[in-house]
């Protein structure tokens, strides 16, 4: 019995869980999509103050960068600094 109804519990959270999944995914890919650009804002041309600590992060990015501006339409890297491809 108690399994049963671990089951039904189960299956009542995946249900209620299913269309929020697109909408959770969407919104951390827009939140990865903003901190690309808060990373590479220099490059493009946007000041950015924390410039210097930024640095340290490119290589963890750089696949990253590669996937962004792939989804984005961009057959090759926009930034001349950034040779993923």
């Amino acid at each position: 019995m108690l399994d049963h109804l671990k089951k039904l519990v189960d299956f009542y959270e995946e249900v209620l869980s299913m269309p929020h999944r697109t909408e959770i995914a969407r919104e951390l890919r827009d939140q990865d999509d903003l901190f690309l650009l808060l990373l590479y804002s220099e490059m493009i041309g946007i000041p950015n103050p924390v410039y210097y600590y930024t640095l340290e992060l490119y290589p963890y990015m750089i696949e990253q960068f590669h996937d962004w501006h792939l989804r984005m339409g961009m057959e090759k890297s926009p930034l001349s600094g950034i040779r993923c491809c």
